[in-house]
C-alpha cells in the first residue's frame, strides 16, 4: 500500500515529545513491511535546508484567503530499508513556519496563528501529491495539527474524486486519525475558520463546534475513516467522562471505528545489548553491565556509591499531567518524605513547569539521597534507565507512556499508576507468587506514591529473588514496533478492501 503519514513533528527533524518518535518508527516499520511510506511534515526554522534537497519549482496551497506558495524540501529517513526508503517531505513557508517553537515560544506558548498555520500545512498535503502525482492508499493524520486531513479529504478532496487523465485522485484515499494525546485539542476562535476554504456548512456537519469555538481535534474525530490511539486501555479511558477532556461522547459515538494500538519502543536505540550510551552493554544473560551503570551513575549525580541501597529514576516532563503536584508539591509532595524516611537514592532528569523546577531544585540541594537536572539529555537518560533499580512515572494520565516500557527493556522496574498505556504494559508485583515487572497504585495522591514506593523498597531488602525475577521477565518481553505496525496494516487493508 501508500501510505502519507501527515505530522507536525517527526524526528530527527522536529520532536516536543512521544509524537514525533511513534510516526517516524511506525514509518520505518511499515516500510520493513513492503510498504511505500511517505512523511510530510513542516519545515520548521530549526530544520537545516542546506541538508535537504529542494523540488523543483513553488507549490501553490489554495486557502480561503487566496493561494499560499511554499518550497516543499525532501530527504530520505535516516533508517530506511535501503531498497524501500521513507520519503520526508517538508512544507516551506516562511512566515508561518520560519520562526523558533513548533506550536509558541517561551513568549508566546501557544501562536495566535496555529489554526491557519496547521490549516495551511493540511491543505499542502494534498497540493503536494498533485506536485509528485502520487495519491495514497492511506492519509494517517495525527493529533489536532493534522486533523483538518481527514476532514478536508472527506468534504473537499474526495468530493467527485478529481479523476482526470489517468490519475484517481484521492476518490479511493481512506484516512486514519490518531490521537496522541486528547488533552490537546486545538481549539481556536472560529474566527479562523474562513481561512480553511471550507462553507460553514461544514463546520457544523464536520463537527467543529465547541462553545462557539473551533475544535480541530474534534472535527477530525468526525471526519476520520477510521480512529486509533497509542494504547488499547487509553482507547477505553477515552470514552469515559473522566478522561475524555470532552470528546468522550465523540468516541463513543465513532467507537465502532475506534482502536488503541500500543506504540512499540526503536529497540535499536533502547536496547541494553548495544547501547553505546552506557559503560558496559549487558543482556538478561549476563547483567554484569546494569550494576556498572549504577555506579556511573550514582558518580554522574554526586550521590554515595552504594550497590546495595535502591536506586530510583526518573526522566519526565515536570507538569501536572506526570503526576508533579503530588511528587512534589511544596506542601505536600511525596517525594521529599520518601527520600526522608527510606533507605533509598533518587534521580531525576527533566524540564517544565517554573514552580517545580524550583522545587526539585530546592530538593536537591537540601538532600543527599535527591538529586536532579533541569533540561534533557540523550547520553543521561540512557544512563537512568540503565542504572536505577526502579523508574517512577506516576501520572495523571499516560496514553502510552514509553519510559516504561524502556525500563522494562532495561530490567528497571516502573513504579507507576494504573492507567492507560502503563496499565497495558506493567504487570504488578505479586508477592505470593513472585510474579510481575513493576509496582503500580490507583488514586493520584501523595500517600499512594509514598506508599507503592515504600513497597517496592520493601521488596527490593526482604524480597531480592523476587526482585530479580522480575527483572529478568520485563527484559523478555517484546516491544517492537513490528508487532504494532502489522496491526495498523489490519487497518489499512479494512479500509482499502472496503
Amino acid at each position: 500500500m501508500k501510505i502519507l503519514m501527515a505530522s507536525s513533528e517527526a524526528v530527527p527533524y522536529a520532536k516536543t515529545g512521544g509524537l514525533a518518535d511513534a510516526v517516524s518508527a511506525l514509518s520505518l516499520a511499515l516500510a520493513k513491511l513492503g510498504h511505500e511510506v511517505r512523511i510530510v511534515i513542516p519545515r520548521y526554522y530549526g530544520i537545516d535546508r542546506g541538508k535537504l534537497t529542494q523540488l523543483e519549482g513553488a507549490m501553490g496551497v489554495p486557502t480561503g484567503a487566496g493561494e499560499e506558495w511554499s518550497a516543499v524540501y525532501t530527504t530520505d529517513l535516516s533508517g530506511s530499508p535501503a531498497k524501500n526508503p521513507v520519503r520526508v517531505y517538508f512544507i516551506d513557508h516562511e512566515n508561518f513556519f520560519g520562526r523558533d517553537g513548533i506550536y509558541g515560544s517561551p513568549s508566546e506558548p501557544d501562536f495566535l496563528d496555529n489554526p491557519r498555520r496547521f490549516a495551511f500545512f493540511s491543505k499542502a498535503v494534498f497540493q503536494l501529491c498533485r506536485k509528485l502525482d502520487w495519491y495514497p492508499d492511506i492519509l494517517h493524520a495525527h493529533d489536532w495539527p493534522s486533523a483538518l486531513v481527514p476532514v478536508y479529504l472527506k468534504f473537499a478532496e474526495r468530493q467527485g474524486g478529481f479523476a482526470k487523465g489517468k490519475s484517481k485522485g484521492f476518490s479511493l484515499t481512506a484516512s486514519v486519525l490518531t490521537i496522541h494525546n486528547l488533552g490537546y485539542q486545538g481549539i481556536y476562535n472560529k474566527d479562523n475558520f474562513n481561512y480553511t476554504g471550507l462553507g460553514w456548512d461544514v463546520f457544523y456537519n464536520a463537527g467543529f463546534e465547541d462553545w462557539n469555538m473551533m475544535n480541530l481535534l474534534k472535527a477530525g474525530l468526525y471526519s476520520a475513516d477510521k480512529l486509533t490511539t497509542v494504547s488499547p486501555n487509553y482507547a477505553e479511558e477515552t470514552k469515559l467522562q473522566a478522561h475524555g477532556f470532552r470528546l468522550d461522547g465523540v468516541l463513543r459515538y465513532r467507537s465502532a471505528d475506534y482502536s488503541g494500538i500500543l506504540n512499540g519502543i526503536d529497540d535499536g536505540i533502547w536496547n541494553p545489548a548495544k547501547d553505546t550510551h552506557i559503560p558496559k552493554t549487558y543482556s538478561a544473560k549476563e547483567m554484569e553491565g546494569k550494576a556498572k551503570a549504577k555506579e556511573a551513575l550514582q558518580k554522574e549525580f554526586g550521590l554515595a556509591p552504594d550497590p546495595n541501597v535502591p536506586l530510583i529514576g526518573m526522566v519526565s516532563r515536570l507538569v501536572e499531567q506526570k503526576g508533579m503536584g503530588a511528587l512534589f508539591g511544596p506542601s505536600y509532595g511525596s517525594a521529599w518524605s520518601i527520600c526522608r524516611d527510606m533507605n533509598v537514592q533518587m534521580v531525576l532528569l527533566g524540564a517544565g513547569e517554573s514552580w517545580c523546577e524550583n522545587e526539585v531544585m530546592s530538593l536537591s540541594s537540601r538532600l543527599s539521597n535527591f538529586k536532579a537536572r533541569i533540561g534533557y539529555s540523550e547520553k543521561i537518560s540512557h544512563l537512568i534507565e540503565a542504572g536505577s533499580d526502579f523508574f517512577l512515572m506516576p501520572s495523571q494520565y499516560e496514553p502510552c507512556g514509553l519510559n516504561q516500557m524502556y525500563s522494562l527493556a532495561y530490567g528497571t522496574l516502573p513504579i507507576v499508576r494504573n492507567t492507560g498505556g502503563l496499565a497495558d504494559t506493567v504487570e504488578n508485583f505479586n508477592e505470593e507468587k513472585g510474579t510481575g515487572t513493576g509496582f503500580m497504585f490507583n488514586d493520584l495522591n501523595p500517600q499512594a506514591i509514598y506508599n507503592t514506593v515504600g513497597w517496592a523498597v520493601w521488596a527490593y531488602y526482604n524480597r531480592r529473588p523476587q526482585i530479580e525475577a522480575m527483572r529478568l521477565a520485563g527484559m523478555k518481553q517484546s516491544f517492537s514496533w513490528e508487532k504494532s505496525a502489522k496491526k495498523y496494516v489490519d487497518i489499512y487493508e479494512g479500509l482499502v478492501k472496503d
